[in-house]
């Protein structure tokens, strides 16, 4: 297994030799490459098992050093970034040559991020180069929000996990960018899209997904538990496994069931606060994955806000490949 800690100057030196290293966000854990380094951004397709056609996210600490290199940040984008950097925002920016095919997946645009996690801006500002970094996960399985979720699964294959506590968002970053003059939201995430129109006004929203994305996380399957995953009316759902003699699983925002053990069904918030449930979304979803179940049925979420993008989660988690 990985060696877990908090060792900034070590994780640095790993990076440097072209060596893997998962890192806290406020969104997710990364597994962390340099993004410059050709054969370091591969080790975290073949780590993951990610397909190649699927790009990836590169980290930094400041806008300076994004500035060598992308082409340029649209003047919209500049207000986003000024409002919202570091935090759980993700600009699609033109790029620059230095930065290689195999981060882009060929497409002539990066996508770009200032994390908002204490060690890991530490860390970043150590280098001088950014760090390619999707969730710390194989892939399609659910993203990691703790450095001990990131060693179950990867632990084997890396040498260091940065260790920043528990995730905070839970949600991977929102990402943006402009098709046309027009700012297009690619992926909803952790940043709520009623906060960006309130610096930029309307925007509009195509999440479409497909198996030749033009952002990062857009493939159709994806943040999937190993057990059936079903997404509805959960109170319609359980009778029809209940009467089967199935072990039933459940999520929820706020309800609870008494037709199901308590161990085996997980409320997000008490209180139905999307906020508090965003950031407990994946480790739900993983303790739920590692009890003894038939299936895992959960509810979806209100339609607003944050809601949306877990609701995003949650239909791609219940598609099957």
């Amino acid at each position: 297994m990985a060696e877990i800690g908090q060792d900034i100057a070590k994780a640095k030196s790993l990076l440097e030799k072209g060596e893997l290293v998962a890192i806290p966000t406020e969104t997710v854990y990364g597994l962390a490459a340099n993004a410059l380094n050709p054969d370091a951004a591969a080790s975290i397709f073949e780590a993951k098992n990610r397909p190649s056609f699927d790009p990836l996210i590169i980290h930094t600490d400041s806008v300076d050093k994004i500035n060598q290199w992308v082409e340029e940040i649209p003047e919209s984008l500049t207000l986003l970034a000024e409002k919202f950097w570091p935090g759980p925002l993700t600009l699609l920016l033109p790029r620059k040559s230095i930065i290689p095919d195999i981060v882009t997946s060929g497409l002539d645009r990066v996508a770009v991020r200032i994390p908002s996690h204490p060690l890991t801006l530490e860390l970043l500002k150590t280098l001088d180069f950014p760090l390619a970094a999707p969730s710390a996960n194989p892939f399609g399985y659910i993203s990691p929000t703790s450095a001990e979720h990131v060693n179950k699964q990867l632990g084997d294959q890396i040498p260091y996990i940065l260790d920043g506590g528990p995730c905070q968002v839970g949600l991977e970053s929102t990402i943006v960018g402009i098709e046309e003059r027009e700012v297009i939201v690619y992926r909803l995430g952790g940043l709520d899209i009623r906060e960006i129109e309130a610096v930029i006004g309307t925007v509009k929203v195509k999440t479409h997904s497909s198996s030749n994305p033009s952002a990062p996380g857009l493939l159709e399957s994806h943040y999937a538990p190993r057990k059936p995953f079903i997404v509805g009316d959960v109170a319609s759902l359980l009778p029809q496994f209940l009467e089967k003699g199935q072990k039933v699983g459940v999520l929820t925002l706020s309800q609870i069931f008494r037709e199901v053990p308590e161990l085996d069904q997980i409320q997000l918030s008490a209180i139905g606060d999307l906020k508090e449930a965003a950031a407990k979304l994946f480790a739900a979803m993983r303790s739920l994955d590692d009890l003894n179940l038939d299936v895992i049925l959960a509810e979806w979420m209100p339609n607003e806000g944050l809601g949306k993008a877990m609701n995003d989660r949650l239909q791609r988690a219940s598609v099957k490949a």
